[in-house]
């Protein structure tokens, strides 16, 4: 009997363990629509009343068959993400979607997803893509893709697309396991935080004079993410 009993405790503990490190919390209900409204802090986002729930809580005019701009990008491209902060059904669901369009040359630079490992299909055109390891290996995974395939980027990884064709645009769409993935552009939060790291630790950090990291960090460092 005390044997089955520290059994069952382990199981329950494992399972509670578990949801603690997932992504997103799991629902408890059919739907957990995001109430905007509520001053209520949790992680996520409160539920609204069922009774209140309508089908627009689960929909977006979201246009993603449209071409989006890369010309105002420094970067050469457009992120258009869809969210819960757009999508208020997608609460607790642990999930989200990008259309990212590349311009000629352009590019999504490195970056990381804190909460979300992402799938990545090509619709158009043609990508070099890739992910870094984690310390010490520090090994890049890459990769050309082309129309129709898919590559995976696991969480938290810093990673990166590419268009290589200098003459043709290219379009991906990215499904992401988590309903508010974050990103974190490496280049934008290293050289662009506010208030600014001392230049002191990122010449040191980067090996290079204070005058390159001062001249780095100058720079407007835009964001590619709508």
């Amino acid at each position: 009997m005390a044997s089955s009993s520290f059994l069952l405790f382990t199981a329950i503990l494992a399972l509670v363990s578990w949801q603690a490190l997932a992504s997103d919390p799991g629902p408890l209900q059919d739907f957990c629509v995001a109430d905007n409204s509520s001053r209520v802090l949790v992680n996520g986002f409160v539920c609204k009343d069922p009774k209140a729930v309508t089908a627009e809580d689960f929909f977006l005019a979201a246009k993603l068959d449209m071409p989006r701009d890369t010309k105002m990008s420094k970067v050469g491209s457009n992120v258009t993400l869809v969210n819960v902060m757009k999508i208020a059904g997608l609460n607790t669901l642990g999930i989200s979607l990008a259309r990212i369009d590349y311009a000629p040359l352009g590019e999504n630079p490195p970056h990381t997803h804190p909460r979300a490992t992402e799938i990545l299909t090509v619709l158009e055109g043609t990508l070099y893509v890739g992910f870094v390891t984690s310390n010490p290996e520090n090994k890049l995974f890459s990769k050309e893709l082309r129309k129709g395939d898919v590559f995976v980027f696991p969480q938290g990884l810093i990673h990166f697309q590419f268009n290589p064709n200098p003459y043709k645009p290219a379009v991906a769409i990215a499904a992401l396991s988590s309903q508010n993935p974050g990103a974190i552009t490496i280049a934008n939060a290293v050289f662009g935080s506010n208030p600014m790291i001392s230049d002191d630790i990122l010449a040191k950090a980067f090996q290079v004079e204070k005058k390159t990291v001062d001249w780095l960090q100058a720079q407007f460092w835009a964001d590619n993410h709508n």
